[in-house]
């Protein structure tokens, strides 16, 4: 099979599939974060501890990440085109349930069926973008993430309209969105079979394909990018999961102030995440990588003992200056196992929101213990990791969608 196929496997960018997946992951995420947007009413409601809250943010994450790979592994070897709707539907019955929850366990489950619906979604997805990308990886993967990041984004805002302060029955309204879904999936799910009976010799041959580098090699580059993912997305878990009840504790917001403050990092987010793919397809996904883990040091070292006005400039900037990297990072491990697309994405998804999960637990205990203030101080020396990013060659994509590598220092 030619690796040109790997490389490129359309001639041109499908935009009209990408903008589908991409409003896809909008919704999937945006259900995601009806889950974490209502901690404060949990809270308050079920008198649960820093410990329980970061408890079920584990068991969301961990039941993304654990079959992420898995699913990314198996559809590898049987692509299922409409394996996207399964996902989405337990994603549905998810947020019902939440609806009806009433103690600690019963949010648990939710919890539980919202990252099953979500470890099934996006390793098909990634791949279905890389496809669709027309060589241009690096701004296919960032379309489909920033769907994810406004969807984060303006939970919320929607959560504070719909939900707080009136009953949490209205979290089922969300499983409109979640309906929306399946049939946009439907669509997708009906370009991605006819892309597979058109490309069946070439899909199944990628399997076979030999690595282009070293074998240690990339298992080094491999576990630098999963130290990276480690130190972004531990960070991440200090600010999606704890954020709000810092601002509420310690200046005193009150909960729609708190959801301002998130609605604009996460906002952040995702104009950083459209950056980082095509800055990746132009100047190499090192240096997008350098400048994403590393260059976000200083925001969030000053950001503990910031006031409250500068605590909101430092969330914009270190939202667009940290999110502009996974993207970079899961191009950059795509390329260096060519034919091995859902894996790798399930395998880097799933550990972000591993990473992400036994972050929440872990700095739900540490705040328990000490304070979440102690928290977010120790957390702002997590992106210093980025330092190793020197280790990895320096790879890129020139005009052609020919794979290079540059000597690195």
């Amino acid at each position: 099979m030619p690796t040109s196929f790997v490389k490129q496997a359309t001639n041109t960018t499908v935009y009209s599939i990408l903008l589908a997946v991409c409003s896809a992951h909008f919704i999937n995420d945006l259900l995601q974060i009806v889950l974490i947007s209502n901690f404060p009413d949990f809270r308050d409601n079920y008198q649960l501890s820093f410990a329980q809250i970061g408890i079920i943010t584990l068991a969301f994450q961990l039941t993304s990440s654990i079959f992420q790979p898995v699913v990314g592994n198996f559809t590898d070897k049987h692509p299922m085109p409409y394996s996207f709707m399964i996902g989405m539907s337990s994603t549905l019955a998810g947020i019902i349930y939440l609806s009806f929850a009433n103690n600690y366990h019963s949010i648990l489950l939710a919890a539980v069926l919202i990252g099953l619906g979500s470890s099934i979604f996006h390793p098909e997805s990634s791949k279905l973008c890389f496809y669709a990308a027309g060589g241009r990886r690096g701004l296919a993967q960032s379309i489909f993430q920033i769907g994810g990041n406004i969807g984060s984004a303006l939970g919320p805002l929607l959560v504070t309209l719909i939900v707080l302060h009136k009953s949490q029955r209205n979290i089922g309204y969300f499983g409109i969105f979640a309906v929306v879904g399946i049939c946009i999936l439907f669509y997708v799910g009906r370009w991605y079979s006819k892309f597979l009976r058109a490309h069946r010799r070439e899909v199944k041959g990628a399997q076979h394909m030999e690595l282009e580098y070293p074998m240690k090699k990339v298992v080094t580059t491999l576990l630098i990018l999963l130290l990276l993912i480690f130190s972004k997305y531990f960070y991440i878990a200090s600010i999606n999961s704890f954020l709000q009840l810092y601002l509420i504790d310690k200046f005193h917001f009150t909960t729609q102030e708190s959801q301002t403050y998130l609605f604009a990092y996460l906002f952040a987010v995702a104009l950083g995440t459209l950056l980082g793919g095509p800055l990746g397809d132009k100047y190499g996904r090192k240096y997008v990588i350098w400048f994403s883990i590393l260059g976000v040091a200083p925001f969030t070292l000053i950001l503990p003992y910031a006031s409250p006005g500068w605590i909101l400039f430092l969330l914009v900037m270190i939202g667009i200056i940290l999110s502009s990297a996974f993207a970079a990072i899961l191009v950059y491990a795509q390329e260096l196992l060519p034919g091995r697309t859902g894996m790798i994405s399930g395998f880097f998804y799933g550990f972000a929101f591993g990473m992400g999960g036994i972050g929440a637990a872990v700095l739900g205990g540490l705040a328990d213990a000490y304070s979440l203030e102690v928290v977010f101080k120790w957390c702002a020396f997590l992106p210093l990791l980025g330092i190793f990013t020197v280790f990895i060659p320096n790879l890129k994509h020139t005009n052609n969608s020919e794979l290079v590598e540059e000597n690195s220092k």
